[in-house]
């Protein structure tokens, strides 16, 4: 983190992040265009896309020793001192939906910054099945490097015009985790909403904690957002985890939507619900409101 610079102007609070193809700091492939190659088709007609009206929006680009780490960017136009959120992706990257996403907070007043925090392992939105998705890209992503490319991120936005004293965190499904396990990683962040984030799991050289294990030191208020017929996470690793952060004494709080099973909040999927969506959504909102985010 001692040699991390940013390659964007400082532009937030100014009428627009976006700029020309070639401008200092803006990539000319941006995030959030289209839909991850492993999820096609999607369920067109469920799909809820948020326009950019009263926004300004732009894929970004922080180095971090030396790399360059795409980041997609919205905000209320013309406004400075915003709450950071940090959208964290599923195994698909920052694609549509996360964008849509980040546009959603933005809506709210925040400044929402979605990373691609894979794109030293490859490009997950090409991958054509989750199979090799999980296996070229997702088992080789290091939490020290996603932890590290987060943090840096943070910085960007306390140097652009957002306030890191109201810093919030919410991702989904591997984004889901990622939010528990940075939650306890910097003590900064005034609350996490994650969404069927993975709670246990066996340890490996490059991933070698899990929600579980970080449980009974976390000091962040962490909202979790599961489905009750979630296949891949059991109500009885929920209960685990409940059982651990009452050890140490955190204020974290879960919501299981009995009738939901994973990705949930996926309008792209057949997984969707849209009743308990947008109930999630609400709830991640207040959260944030609640523990000096918004």
């Amino acid at each position: 983190m001692s040699d991390m610079i940013t390659d964007c102007e400082s532009l937030l609070g100014q009428s627009s992040l976006s700029g020309p193809d070639g401008r200092r700091g803006f990539l000319k492939v941006a995030l959030g265009t289209g839909f991850a190659v492993a999820v096609l088709p999607v369920a067109a007609q469920n799909v809820i896309k948020t326009d950019s009206a009263g926004l300004v929006t732009a894929t970004i680009s922080v180095m971090v020793d030396g790399q360059a780490v795409p980041v997609y960017a919205a905000q209320p136009e013309g406004k400075t001192g915003l709450p950071v959120v940090l959208v964290i992706s599923e195994i698909f990257g920052v694609h549509e939906h996360i964008a849509d996403m980040a546009r959603r907070f933005a809506k709210q007043g925040y400044l929402a910054l979605a990373p691609d925090l894979f794109v030293r392992q490859g490009d997950p939105t090409k991958v054509a099945s989750v199979a090799d998705l999980m296996k070229g890209i997702i088992a080789k992503t290091p939490d020290a490097q996603v932890m590290t490319d987060l943090d840096a991120v943070v910085a960007w936005a306390k140097q652009n015009g957002g306030d890191t004293s109201r810093l919030g965190i919410t991702g989904f499904c591997w984004g889901g985790r990622i939010t528990w396990l940075y939650a306890a990683h910097n003590p900064a962040v005034k609350a996490g909403v994650a969404w069927y984030g993975r709670l246990v799991g066996e340890p490996t050289p490059l991933q070698p904690s899990n929600p579980i294990d970080i449980a009974a030191s976390l000091k962040v208020p962490v909202l979790g957002l599961y489905g009750g017929k979630d296949t891949g996470i059991s109500q009885e690793s929920i209960g685990k985890m409940k059982d651990a952060l009452a050890k140490g004494g955190n204020k974290s709080e879960f919501v299981v939507y009995p009738d939901a099973g994973h990705a949930f909040n996926a309008d792209y999927r057949p997984s969707y619900v849209a009743a308990d969506a947008k109930d999630g959504y609400a709830r991640c909102l207040a959260w944030f409101k609640r523990h000096g985010v918004a």
